[in-house]
């Protein structure tokens, strides 16, 4: 039985509420000793609603026993005083940080509701959705075609975790990310994919733990010579010394998350986050 102390944790925001949630899970991440119940209120963007949120705290207090947590990007002062009528922990992420760069910049911010609304019409969201295109497009080997626009290719044995790295990419950071599985008749070859060689400065590898890649594919093909674990074990052998002759850097993703994951590739093939 889970004996951890349960604090229901509220992530409030007056747009999508992504940033108090990014901002909120790296924090709480440091306190794993603790059990949270995560609500998530996003477009909080009037009195009504923070009204209602404020009385949904009120109620998570009553349920718990203590005092929720409040991680907020809220900007309207108004809301803000009504969202703070419920009893918590109230942590104003924006206001945390406004003020400083208030007084370090010398101008007022605009406390505008919603400024990522008009992100849309921006070159950084447009080549966003481009590099989900491509990547989706270019999933699991399923074309090699245009892989020349790609920035990085990943490879990999099947269910290493190359799509959603590559979706990750793609979605934050703009990064035209293939992924190419490697397969039993590329080590019997004892070489990459032929499509593969000329873009041989754009792969990155991921591995990982045969164990856990015999679990991930039981849950797929349960009881298959495709999870077998002497099969996962010989083929994670057989992916590495490929890499390793062929040059291609790669990394375990075992016990990474795919953020780390992410940081490692990006340090790699030094394609930077885009400038906002």
């Amino acid at each position: 039985m889970d004996n951890k102390p349960r604090r229901t944790v509220f992530f409030v925001s007056d747009g999508t509420g992504i940033t108090a949630e990014t901002l909120g899970h790296s924090l709480l991440a440091q306190f794993p000793d603790c059990s949270f119940r995560q609500v998530r209120a996003p477009f909080i963007d009037s009195l009504d609603k923070a009204i209602d949120c404020a009385r949904s705290i009120r109620e998570a207090m009553k349920r718990d026993g203590a005092r929720p947590i409040v991680f907020s990007t809220l900007v309207q002062n108004d809301i803000i005083a009504a969202l703070h009528e419920g009893d918590a922990q109230f942590i104003d992420l924006f206001g945390t940080f406004i003020a400083p760069l208030e007084v370090e910049l010398g101008v007022k911010s605009t406390h505008a509701v919603g400024r990522f609304h008009g992100i849309a019409e921006s070159e950084d969201y447009k080549t966003r959705i481009e590099a989900i295109n491509f990547t989706l497009a270019h999933d699991d080997g399923i074309t090699d075609k245009n892989l020349e626009e790609a920035n990085v290719i990943l490879v990999g044995v099947s269910r290493s975790g190359k799509t959603p790295t590559s979706l990750y990419l793609a979605m934050q950071y703009g990064v035209k990310a293939a992924n190419y599985p490697l397969i039993p008749e590329d080590f019997e070859r004892n070489k990459l994919p032929g499509e593969l060689q000329r873009f041989r400065g754009k792969l990155f590898g991921l591995t990982i733990n045969p164990e856990r890649l015999s679990q991930i594919r039981q849950e797929r093909r349960p009881n298959s010579r495709y999870a077998a674990i002497e099969n996962c074990q010989s083929e994670i052998e057989s992916a590495q010394r490929l890499m390793r002759r062929e040059g291609i850097p790669f990394l375990d993703s075992t016990t990474r998350s795919i953020e780390e994951i992410s940081a490692k590739i990006l340090q790699e093939i030094r394609f930077g986050k885009p400038v906002y």
